[in-house]
């Protein structure tokens, strides 16, 4: 169920895998995304698994409307409380906002970001209580998605060579072929995203172009997960299988 969990001086990080839920094929087990096909009681119950499993009221966890964009959602509390937002985004009538990063400075909020291939980031600044939580898919990274969410930590008081950073797992830089065009339009924007398949062809390495711009900004505690989604039958992977379901990050503070 959680596939990786880690605490450094109070910030918590956690991350699944696809097993230990209630959900059907093509969903099996722990299917966390609730806009994939999935029936919406199994993913409740999944939800409710997998809080509890860290220790997490189900009902303080936050989720994400997320569009692959780069805008980044202050939260105080879950939805249907204030939100004031970095980017453009806004809370409107109560409903779960697009946006593909959150920030809060509420202890004990869990904030969570749900990818089937896509980089999970976590990040936390223990000391001055500030986390956040980004999708950063290949046109979240190009957009700068993550230097926004590490924007929206400072803005609170955090500071970046404080920020603790932990992404998730992915599809690798060896598994993520993609037309040359496509690779030369990332790497002008990120060269560290430049890759090659293990077969010989373009390539995109989000994970790798993460890291690059989280090293930009000072954020030096960093370490990701050696998984590939793609390559890993305990994950679930859209490349792989297109019609499946979604993990999760959790990041929160005590």
């Amino acid at each position: 169920m959680i596939g990786q969990r880690e605490s450094v001086s109070g910030a918590h990080f956690a991350f699944t895998d696809r097993w230990g839920g209630v959900s059907a094929a093509p969903y099996e087990e722990l299917n966390l995304g609730g806009a994939v096909g999935d029936t919406p009681g199994s993913v409740t119950v999944n939800r409710e698994l997998a809080a509890k499993s860290l220790g997490l009221d189900p009902g303080r966890v936050v989720w994400m409307n997320q569009v692959h964009g780069a805008g980044v959602t202050r939260v105080n509390g879950p939805w249907g409380t204030d939100v004031p937002s970095f980017g453009g985004n806004r809370e409107e009538g109560g409903a779960v906002p697009e946006t593909d990063a959150l920030v809060t400075a509420r202890r004990g909020l869990a904030l969570a970001v749900l990818t089937a291939d896509c980089v999970p980031v976590l990040l936390a600044d223990p000391v001055a209580g500030i986390v956040a939580a980004a999708h950063a898919g290949r046109p979240g990274m190009v957009k700068g998605v993550v230097p926004a969410a590490v924007r929206a930590m400072t803005e609170l008081g955090a500071e970046p060579g404080r920020i603790v950073a932990r992404t998730g797992p992915a599809v690798c830089g060896r598994c993520y072929e993609v037309p040359e065009a496509m690779r030369a339009e990332v790497a002008a924007v990120e060269p560290a995203a430049y890759a090659e398949t293990s077969w010989g062809t373009p390539a995109v390495d989000v994970c790798a172009g993460v890291h690059a711009q989280l090293d930009r900004l000072g954020v030096r505690d960093r370490a990701r997960s050696p998984v590939c989604t793609r390559e890993s039958q305990d994950h679930f992977s859209y490349r792989r299988d297109r019609v499946t379901g979604r993990l999760a990050g959790y990041v929160w503070l005590d």
